[in-house]
């Protein structure tokens, strides 16, 4: 997906909302427990609800990876599900993959090569040669790692060099090398919202991902007021608070509702782009 038809995605559906399909099968309706594929049954009530008031999906797949082969099964039809019946979603493989040049290689060609996602997160701190594989995927993103919503982004993205600045300013900066606007996005936490301004001013042009709103706190309006560019530049994600607004049988109905209130808001803030 190209960066001109994710923008006139959002512009459509009145939304830059990412809907995290963070599903932990212990904390699935009761009533699925004793159906069969109830992992899979749940991810696509949620999609069913949901589509048409988000632009973008995110699995993490840590999520999957527990349940085993059984897990990465039911991932593997949750993203043909999606790309068969809602094809004008992004969508997002939450691994924070990265390592050596040939290991990475093998990384992108799972998710760019057998199946089909259109971004997996990056984690930068080894460098171009972990990252570039990724991007010889046409078509394909990087979400690179840049900010975490985290209390531990502390323990070292804000340390700073000698020359003043922090190393997640360093990561923005080197980082643009490696690719452009148009298949580099940033993950940028909700809590750190107010530091979005700094961040707009190295990377003007970029997508931001931007995990935090809803369970974590993070703030929706401060995200727009300060992270917000011309072609809206920003994907926020909510998980927790959509796919588990409710626990029981009219967990769809709830979850549908949460992204609806979201979805509003957000419909708001485009107003002047649209």
């Amino acid at each position: 997906m190209t960066r001109e038809q994710l923008f006139e995605n959002i512009k459509k559906k009145q939304s830059f909302l990412c809907v995290g399909l963070d599903t932990d099968i212990q904390k699935n309706p009761e009533f699925l427990f004793d159906e069969d594929d109830a992992m899979f049954r749940f991810n696509k009530a949620i999609i069913d609800a949901t589509a048409d008031l988000c632009v973008a999906y995110k699995p993490n797949l840590a999520f999957y990876e527990s349940m085993g082969i059984e897990g990465w099964d039911v991932l593997e039809r949750t993203v043909e599900y999606i790309r068969t019946n809602y094809p004008d979603q992004f969508i997002i493989a939450d691994a924070k993959r990265g390592d050596i040049g040939n290991t990475s290689a093998m990384y992108a060609r799972t998710f760019f090569g057998n199946m089909d996602f259109d971004s997996v997160t990056v984690a930068p701190y080894m460098g171009e040669d972990s990252v570039s594989p990724f991007m010889t995927y046409e078509g394909k993103w990087v979400t690179l790692l840049a900010l975490t919503s985290n209390k531990g982004a502390f323990d070292f993205q804000f340390t700073e060099g000698t020359d003043g600045k922090k190393l997640f300013e360093k990561v923005l900066e080197t980082s643009q090398k490696w690719g452009s606007p148009d298949n580099l996005m940033y993950v940028v936490g909700a809590t750190k919202a107010e530091m979005l301004k700094d961040i707009r001013a190295i990377i003007p042009d970029h997508f931001l991902l931007v995990p935090g709103v809803g369970a974590q706190g993070g703030s929706l309006q401060a995200v727009a007021e300060n992270g917000l560019n011309k072609q809206c530049g920003l994907l926020v994600n909510s998980s927790r608070a959509i796919i588990y607004a409710d626990n029981t049988e009219k967990f769809a109905e709830a979850a549908r509702e949460s992204a609806q209130k979201v979805q509003a808001e957000m419909a708001e803030i485009l107003k002047p782009l649209l």
